[in-house]
């Protein structure tokens, strides 16, 4: 079938612009500090304990991996900053890596301990990045492989790890959930998987075991001692040979870990998984323009605007974009589009979101939904429009209608935020509240319920206004002005965001055509929800 022919978006960006290299500058910084922290991060917990991670005969967790998936295909890794700058930095990606790879030619979903990071225990954020990935793996129907080599919870941490909905039991239900779902749940032991970190392979489907360091045992030699004053040690009580041999808890007995991986991939050959394409897909095009482009197209000032479309133009299939509406709620783009050859909507920000355009984004959700095109938001959003002609024209039913279209669409929905990310905007183009399949965040990206700046004018008045006796003194209010600027600064930080989880990860401008390409793909293998779809003309 011949490629679709749609619209050629134009470019009006000069590259030899002062502007353009100024911008190009100011992003490359951006960039050296991303590239550094995520080097930093993949190191794991440092030289030292690399060093006895190798001593004791085991692979590093990224170099598992490698060995995992099939040659020259891409892994994607999922929130590697996770945990950043919390803890003094001592849990870099909270310990635990994940991450989709393909695997006998079917894509899985990787979580894989890091020993060398506190014995690969489970503090707050690695279990939500856990449960993160067991939570797309669910929306997408890809096999967990788990390698585990992990010391159960952390116990400094017990409290923000085992009590709650959403804390390490979660990740035990959840296996239980998919296995009953029909999706694969395999594990390779590695080391010892001590209380919780047991049960990751006990409720696999099946498990393989390393002789002389897999260990599986509920309690942990002193946990045994102070028990019931047994002694015992580790080997004993839970190695690799004793139970593939006397307990029947590891269904497999490797002899090292590349002999475990090699027999992973024979597990993953027979499980008999064929994924369909329910897309109308064309063969895929590079853009006309070069996405390196793109750091010179943002502005260094965040207060500056860029036309959303010259992004669009650097991503999709031919640089080919039909518009939607192009006249009319210009603050909102929306167009069809496809993206290494899938069919995808694309809805991104030039400016507030006002009535006519909060309309319009509706009106063109519900078209996407009813063809069953995925929805690709591109947020740069301050929010919607505020003021007294903004309320008559009645701004506040008119975005919960671009609300309402986000939450009840059917089809996947991915978000990008590739600037800021503000107050009731952010819902609006679908952020982690509305549940994207994905969300990535851009180097350059801001996230908060509002700027610094609007934030410290907002205290400041309500100080001012108080029903306080005393009224505010200069230094009180200077103070507070400080106070706030620093908090929401720091806190709308994308580092602050990927660390807690808000986001799947920051990735650079020029991988997110490549990236989006993967998750459209398996996205495309879900068949389109049944049942009647309207599109109605608000």
């Amino acid at each position: 079938m011949p490629s679709p022919t749609l619209p050629v978006l134009p470019t009006r960006i000069v590259t030899q612009a002062a502007s353009f290299r100024t911008n190009r500058e100011q992003y490359q910084a951006l960039l050296d500090r991303l590239r550094d922290s995520l080097r930093y991060a993949v190191a794991g917990g440092g030289e030292a304990h690399v060093k006895r991670h190798h001593k004791r005969g085991k692979m590093l967790v990224r170099d598992r991996i490698d060995l995992l998936v099939d040659p020259f295909t891409p892994f994607l890794e999922l929130s590697p900053l996770a945990a950043w700058g919390m803890y003094d930095n001592e849990v870099p990606g909270a310990g635990v890596v994940t991450g989709i790879g393909i695997i006998q030619g079917v894509p899985c979903m990787i979580i894989a301990n890091d020993a060398t990071v506190k014995g690969g225990s489970f503090f707050h954020e690695t279990v939500k990045k856990h449960v993160r990935a067991q939570e797309i793996a669910r929306e997408n129907r890809l096999p967990c492989i788990y390698l585990v080599d992990c010391g159960g919870a952390y116990l400094p941490e017990q409290d923000r790890v085992f009590p709650d909905k959403g804390h390490f039991g979660s990740t035990f239900y959840n296996q239980c959930k998919l296995s009953a779902d029909g999706i694969p749940q395999i594990s390779a032991v590695f080391g010892g998987c001590t209380a919780g970190g047991a049960y990751i392979p006990a409720l696999s489907d099946e498990v393989v075991m390393v002789r002389g360091n897999a260990r599986i045992h509920l309690g942990g030699p002193s946990i045994v001692a102070a028990a019931i004053n047994e002694v015992v040690d580790g080997e004993t009580l839970g190695g690799a040979e004793m139970h593939s041999r006397v307990s029947g808890v590891s269904d497999y007995l490797a002899e090292d870990e590349p002999s475990a991986l090699k027999k992973l991939r024979d597990i993953i050959g027979g499980l008999n998984i064929e994924r369909p394409n329910y897309a109308a897909t064309h063969p895929a095009r590079p853009p006309l323009y070069n996405a390196s482009e793109i750091p010179g197209i943002i502005e260094a000032n965040p207060k500056n605007p860029y036309d959303v479309r010259e992004v669009v133009a650097r991503m999709v299939d031919g640089s080919e974009f039909q518009e939607f509406k192009p006249d009319w709620g210009s603050e909102l783009v929306c167009g069809t589009a496809y993206l290494h050859g899938y069919p995808v909507g694309i809805i991104g920000n030039n400016g507030p979101i006002f009535s006519e355009s909060a309309v319009k984004g509706a009106h063109f959700i519900e078209l996407c939904d009813q063809r069953n095109i995925p929805l690709l938001f591109l947020q740069n959003i301050t929010g919607f429009m505020v003021g007294t002609e903004a309320e008559r024209g009645g701004i506040a039913k008119h975005s919960a209608k671009l609300v309402y279209a986000v939450a009840a669409a059917r089809v996947p929905r991915f978000t990008v935020i590739i600037g800021g990310s503000y107050g009731a905007g952010n819902y609006g183009m679908c952020g982690r509240g509305f549940e994207p399949r994905f969300l990535f965040s851009w180097p350059n990206s801001r996230i908060a319920t509002m700027s610094p700046d609007i934030a410290t004018n907002v205290l400041l008045e309500l100080r001012r206004t108080s029903v306080k006796r005393d009224a505010a003194s200069d230094d009180e209010l200077a103070e507070l002005e400080r106070r706030t600027r620093a908090q929401f600064t720091e806190q709308s930080d994308p580092y602050y965001a990927t660390a807690r989880l808000w986001d799947d990860g920051i990735i650079e401008p020029t991988q997110t055509r490549d990236i989006l390409g993967l998750v459209l793909a398996l996205a495309a293998a879900e068949p389109p929800k049944t049942g009647r779809s309207h599109v109605y003309r608000m």
